[in-house]
């Protein structure tokens, strides 16, 4: 619960095992037999992450580990072979998994949920590092819960208490991580696949915008895009596996410090060879 002094986190999204296949192949629901592609990029966000000094206080992961959906014939293998590089990730960076619609399934059920849980841990979650409150959400249970209604009704009210609390605790910054973005670029903008529906997404926003929470990470677009409501910062993280527009495979280097959340995206290669620029770097050491 103590601030100790500024710390920055590393964010990436989407690995998605399996997708640059089927997106080659113009079969999105198939051709996902072959993914060395997405091993390899990975295994370079792993070591680039390996390298970083000082150490990034976690890794999250905002969903779409693996491109097979709940049930398809190469999810296990996905899974496993993911599992294989993660553990490389320096032992004292800890990991922290987001649940996305590949994960869970684009209408997630009570045993989808089960079953991501039981491989990748809780679909929601808080924890705390230094002073700053963080909650994991399942964000497919706002994209359509209608087959589990009462986990979405168990997520809310939970959220809720989290909230409340947080606000006794008297936090130095709330941050959220999701899979699916509240809004792309525009608070009001119209809802489609990679975002919230109008009415939801303006109940969370304000809900968030209450009680105080700084900034949402999120991945789902497999582009960098983002926007602020009210001054809650929405940030959209691109992929570090299969790039749907012009961004670079990446991850995002988030720093926090007593007054603010500064962020910047870089590409595996950069950020495996020359690390976090000064910029950033000068605002962690303030802390001495």
């Amino acid at each position: 619960y103590q601030w100790k002094g500024p710390f920055y986190f590393i964010q990436g999204a989407d690995p998605q095992f399996g997708l640059m296949k089927a997106w080659t192949h113009g079969d999105t629901n198939n051709g996902d037999d072959e993914w060395g592609e997405e091993i390899k990029l990975a295994e370079q966000a792993v070591q680039a992450i390996n390298k970083l000094n000082p150490k990034p206080k976690f890794f999250v992961l905002c969903g779409d580990l693996v491109h097979g959906m709940p049930g398809s014939r190469w999810k296990k293998n996905q899974e496993q072979d993911l599992k294989d590089v993660l553990k490389n990730t320096d032992q004292d960076i800890p990991l922290v998994f987001v649940s996305g619609n590949h994960d869970i399934g684009n209408t997630p059920t009570r045993e989808t949920i089960d079953d991501y849980c039981k491989n990748w841990g809780d679909d929601y979650f808080s924890f705390w590092v230094g002073g700053v409150f963080f909650l994991v959400l399942n964000s497919q249970l706002y994209f359509d819960s209608s087959e589990c209604p009462e986990l979405r009704q168990a997520q809310d009210a939970w959220l809720d208490e989290q909230l409340a609390a947080a606000a006794n605790q008297k936090c130095k910054h709330i941050i959220v991580f999701q899979h699916i973005p509240l809004f792309l670029r525009k608070p009001d903008e119209d809802h489609d696949y990679f975002n919230f529906d109008k009415s939801v997404r303006q109940e969370i926003m304000e809900k968030f915008h209450k009680a105080g929470v700084r900034a949402v990470f999120s991945g789902h677009y497999h582009r960098n895009a983002g926007g602020s409501y009210k001054g809650l910062e929405m940030v959209v993280s691109s992929a570090i596996g299969c790039q749907l527009g012009q961004d670079t495979h990446g991850l995002r280097v988030v720093v926090v410090t007593e007054e603010k959340v500064v962020h910047k995206y870089y590409s595996l290669t950069e950020l495996g060879s020359h690390g976090i620029e000064k910029e950033l770097l000068d605002m962690l050491a303030k802390q001495k």
